[in-house]
């Protein structure tokens, strides 16, 4: 290769290997060679499509020009990159200005799109963190998780909710901080039973004064940004004095506190000294599989930490596999100014520059080699290492179960993704339909759907409302799956958020390979790895339904409508007669009900299959009739929105004292004019 901007390419007659991939391949290299010889030599974001419009591939570039031509030279690749190319029918890219801005923007187009070919971060769910609201004239301890959209100090991120509930619980001991909804607040004559519990100071019927509470926050601030042994220190002088007084209520109640934070330090665990703030990555590889643990340390404690397994080919290399991760993981979070990790990422110092431009301030990206922060990224390791084992592990048994399921339901291969359904409601009401999905790694919880039924979708009939749910779901797995594949064909693109992989209609109708005979039964599909992400295009390898065999005619009715009839595998797990665990019989289309054996394995896993169903589809149904218990009469008034609804609220206490109001009183709230406060006032008092 001569230079960036005049790569030499090899004639396609010289192409390695050619008569092995004579075809398909020289597409591929045709389809990048085109699109090359319009590249810009600057930076920017390369996506190489596929046949149906999926992103297989995305990547940044110094020199768009300069990369692509390297997948132009057709030689010197991995497996998995001729597979990529072979696929390849057209590439679109993104001019950025700088390198910095092709890593931001290619990180955020591989966590959106999920292209196959891409080291991807599988576990996206956000982290809790403990919050102190002070939008209110009296500040508020609570667990926070997602957007930051009210005033107030956020500590965090937590490793669980496990890890914020025990801290919870201990402040309250601590600083006697109100949890309490702002219009719970507004309506207390009386404590609550925190305050008798004594978890709460009771400020909402004025036990405290405002300055007492005021140090109380301050106190717990002091707490969660790390000064706490400082805190300790005054909080024991304070006693000391009260006894010395004989104010011994008051010396007890600081011992109480200081006793609660020192056991908050002593169950965190590993709490560094040669630092206050810092994430620690641990990388493991084995078998082609990969784990990546993470440790969060704020205030100088050890916050909790989780394990990540990221999908990723087998030539990818340790560092590249930590620096995609680490891009990936800091996408919508932000990073604390130091990072520790075992392994020098690939371009840490642009990952650096990256973070810094995103976050503002400087940050480091650091592997330790000696001293405390080495032994805690090395007790990361250990983590890492053994969580990478207990999976291996349960991936081979799970390997094994799903085996015996493809043998028991005439499956042509192990099925990858299988779908249970459920159905809960109580006489027609709050009705909702249940989805779980399972496969090679486990319950896929993200996967999970509910589906809300309304009466006249079945009057009360099971087998309607079973057929309702499949059907609302493969009718909207036709409708993704048959939206046009991606138009851009622009080599530079201004805007790529309506960029979207996508499968063609054919694809759907013909669900994803496999030639039916007439009348026969064809199951099998080709494995499309870059099956785009969403929340119904999946096409499930095996769909078991909670019931019997008229839950299994309702199910087949609505595939046979949408015309899925024969072309998805389904089947029925039914307890027995005596509704007992182990006797559980089984129905297909075209075969006679049978049982397996009450001790197979097989039996066991489907069993956990129907019964994760059953709690998703019960708990679901639960939190909607509370949620229809609790729902506020206020929101069924038009012109009541949450800023009016608030106002309300905090002026009268609660949705009966709103009702109890004359209409001069309600003129007298924030927001709330002559017109709204009569068509409030006529809610209450013109119902029967």
């Amino acid at each position: 290769m001569a230079n960036a901007d005049k790569p030499t390419l090899p004639p396609l007659n010289a192409l390695p290997g050619e008569a092995e991939h004579a075809g398909p391949e020289r597409k591929g290299l045709d389809a990048i060679r085109d699109a090359w010889k319009r590249l810009p030599a600057k930076p920017g974001v390369y996506r190489m499509i596929g046949a149906n419009g999926e992103v297989l591939y995305v990547g940044k570039a110094k020199s768009l020009k300069h990369r692509v031509s390297m997948y132009a030279q057709g030689r010197g690749h991995t497996n998995a990159v001729l597979r990529m190319i072979h696929q390849t029918t057209a590439l679109e890219v993104i001019v950025t200005a700088t390198e910095t801005e092709a890593l931001l923007l290619e990180t955020n187009l591989i966590k959106r799109l999920k292209p196959r070919f891409n080291v991807l971060m599988r576990d996206d769910k956000s982290f809790p963190f403990i919050a102190i609201r002070t939008d209110h004239p009296v500040a508020a301890l609570q667990k926070h998780r997602g957007a930051k959209n009210f005033k107030g100090k956020f500590y965090g991120p937590f490793a669980s909710a496990g890890a914020v509930n025990r801290t919870l619980n201990t402040l309250q001991k601590a600083f006697l901080l109100r949890s309490c909804s702002d219009s719970t607040y507004s309506g207390r004559s009386r404590p609550c039973m925190l305050y008798q519990i004594k978890r709460c100071a009771a400020p909402c019927v004025g036990l405290i004064s405002e300055q007492e509470y005021a140090a109380l926050v301050k106190d717990s601030a002091d707490f969660l940004e790390g000064r706490s042994v400082e805190l300790q220190d005054r909080l024991a002088a304070e006693m000391r004095d009260a006894a010395e007084k004989l104010e011994f209520e008051h010396a007890a109640r600081l011992r109480n506190r200081i006793r609660a934070l020192a056991s908050v330090r002593a169950a965190q665990g590993i709490n560094p000294s040669t630092f206050t703030e810092a994430d620690v990555f641990a990388l493991h590889c084995e078998g082609g599989q990969s784990c990546v643990q993470v440790f969060f340390f704020r205030a100088g404690q050890n916050w909790g930490n989780r394990a990540y397994f990221p999908r990723h080919g087998a030539e990818e290399s340790p560092e590249e596999i930590l620096a995609a991760f680490l891009a990936q993981f800091y996408d919508d979070r932000e990073p604390p100014k130091l990072v520790l990790t075992n392994l020098e990422a690939v371009d840490s110092a642009l990952l650096e520059e990256a973070l810094c431009v995103r976050a503002g301030f400087k940050i480091e990206i650091r592997k330790p080699e000696r001293g405390e922060k080495r032994d805690i990224v090395d007790a990361a390791l250990l983590n890492a290492r053994e969580a990478l084992g207990r999976r291996m592990a349960e991936s081979g048994s799970v390997a094994k179960l799903l085996d015996g399921v493809a043998e028991t339901f005439g499956l042509p291969q192990r099925p990858e993704r299988i779908e249970v359904y459920d159905n809960s409601h109580i006489q027609g009401t709050n009705a909702l339909g249940g989805m779980i999905v399972a496969g090679p790694d486990g319950f896929a919880k993200n996967q999970y759907r509910k589906f809300n039924m309304k009466t006249e979708d079945f009057n009360g009939d099971d087998f309607a409302m079973m057929k309702a749910t499949i059907r609302r779901r493969f009718a909207r797995m036709l409708e993704e799956r048959a939206r046009p594949p991606s138009s851009s064909t622009n080599d530079e693109v201004e805007d790529s958020t309506d960029t979207q992989p996508s499968q063609t209609a054919n694809a759907s109708a013909r669900g994803k390979g496999g030639n039916l005979s007439d009348g026969g039964v064809d199951f099998s599909k080709e494995r499309d790895e870059g099956e785009r992400e969403s929340k119904f295009a999946a096409w499930p390898d095996l769909v078991l339904i909670d019931g019997g065999e008229g839950q299994l005619s309702a199910a087949l009715e609505a595939l046979e409508e949408l015309g899925l009839k024969n072309r998805i595998a389904i089947a029925a797990i039914a307890k027995g007669v005596d509704r007992d665990a182990g006797r559980e019989r089984f129905f297909m289309p075209g075969r006679p009900a049978f049982r397996l054996d009450e001790k197979s394995p097989v039996l066991y896993y489907l069993q956990r299959l129907r019964d994760e169903a059953h709690r998703f589809a019960i708990g679901a149904h639960r939190g909607k009739r509370k949620a229809g218990i609790a729902k506020n009469p206020l929101d069924e008034i038009g012109g009541v929105g949450p800023t009016r609804k608030r106002a309300l609220l905090d002026r009268f206490g609660s949705a009966r004292g709103v009702s109890r109001a004359a209409l001069a009183e309600l003129e007298d709230v924030d927001g709330v004019n002559t017109e709204l406060a009569k068509r409030i006032y006529d809610f209450f008092h013109d119902k029967p």
